[in-house]
C-alpha cells in the first residue's frame, strides 16, 4: 500500500496543500467587536487557519478545532462552539 507523506515538511508552505479541518469537534468563532487584531491568535495557531484582518477570521479548511486561539486571546474575542455536521 502506498501512503501520502504526512507530518513531513516537503517544501516551504507545503502545509497549505493539505486541508485538515474535517476532523474537528469544535470550531472557533471570532467576535468582531472584541477583536483588536493584535495577532496573538495568528501567532499561536499551529496551522495556516488564521486570516489576518480586522477582525481576524478563521479558515475552516485548515482549522482542527484545537482551541489554542481561543485560549490565548487576551480579549476573549474567540469562543469555541460545537461543530455541526
Amino acid at each position: 500500500m502506498s501512503l501520502k507523506p504526512g507530518a513531513i515538511i516537503t517544501e516551504p508552505g507545503s502545509s497549505e496543500k493539505y486541508e485538515t479541518g474535517r476532523w474537528r469537534a469544535f470550531r472557533p468563532v471570532v467576535d468582531a467587536e472584541k477583536c483588536t487584531a493584535c495577532g496573538i491568535c495568528w501567532l499561536y495557531c499551529p496551522e495556516p487557519a488564521i486570516i489576518k484582518g480586522k477582525p481576524y477570521a478563521i479558515d475552516y479548511r485548515y482549522c482542527k478545532g484545537c482551541g489554542i486561539c481561543a485560549r490565548e486571546c487576551s480579549f476573549k474575542a474567540i469562543t469555541m462552539v460545537e461543530e455541526r455536521k
